[in-house]
């Protein structure tokens, strides 16, 4: 492994929603930069695929089960935290969603990140040292049409993420919000579909990418432990912050 750069004592990094698109990316970019890593996330198929990866272990499991998590984390030094899992599970005008997508999305968006925060955070406490990542979105800090509670539930991560950071001073844990606008992934392709999702969101425009994200995570945790990223926007150069416009690529 190469010699990482981050402060001192950080070995180990637990990643959720681990299985594809951002989030990993990141279990790859942690592990290249010289952490162990667990990977959670639900598809054994994926999971699987990740597992052969070396300096990875796997974890199956549901973001919304914290019990699950703290049996399965016991005895474990957790020094990086990336709350990465997210769904947006439809896109369409509040007042047209299904009322069981408010729970969906507030369960697995706001509540499992801050529960798995608390199962973590005594540890990174006690030693004095810790680093605990939220992936938030641009949705969280600005409308964006057809995701209102997807942008309520990013909007509470991001002032949770203020609050917690009052909460830890003098602690030495550090936290950050990374908040970007529209990233090549599947969370759009899950709520309108493969070809929509293209055609709307994707063709034409230039995204971010995966692996773009992974690296401001990198560059966050390898300030020195004096320093706190709070907060990371990042949007694609042609879109602009409020009602998620973009322009397409000139030819």
């Amino acid at each position: 492994m190469p010699e990482a750069s981050f402060p001192t004592g950080y070995q180990r990094a637990l990643v959720t929603g681990a299985t594809s698109g951002i989030g990993k990316a990141i279990v790859l970019a942690l592990r290249d930069a010289g952490l162990q890593v667990i990977a959670v996330g639900r598809s054994p198929d994926a999971l699987a695929e990740l597992a052969s990866e070396p300096g990875v272990t796997t974890l199956q499991a549901d973001v919304r089960d914290s019990k699950a998590f703290s049996a399965a984390l016991e005895g474990l030094t957790v020094d990086v935290l990336v709350n990465n899992a997210g769904v947006l599970s439809t896109r369409a005008a509040f007042q047209e969603i299904d009322e069981a997508e408010i729970d969906n999305m507030i369960d697995i968006n706001l509540k499992a990140p801050l529960q798995l925060a608390r199962n973590v955070l005594p540890g990174m406490v006690e030693r004095s040292r810790g680093h605990v990542f939220f992936i938030g979105s641009s949705a969280g800090r600005a409308p964006h049409p057809g995701a209102a509670v997807y942008g309520a539930s990013k909007a509470g991560v991001s002032l949770f993420c203020d609050a917690l950071r009052c909460d830890l001073l003098g602690t030495g844990v550090r936290v950050t919000e990374i908040a970007p606008g529209r990233v090549q992934t599947q969370l759009y392709r899950t709520a309108m579909g493969m070809q929509a999702a293209g055609s709307e969101l994707y063709d034409g425009y230039e995204s971010i990418q995966p692996e773009d994200i992974a690296q401001l995570l990198l560059a966050a945790l390898r300030m020195p432990a004096a320093v706190d990223v709070s907060r990371l926007e990042v949007f694609p150069t042609a879109q602009a912050v409020g009602g998620s416009r973009m322009v397409k690529t000139l030819s």
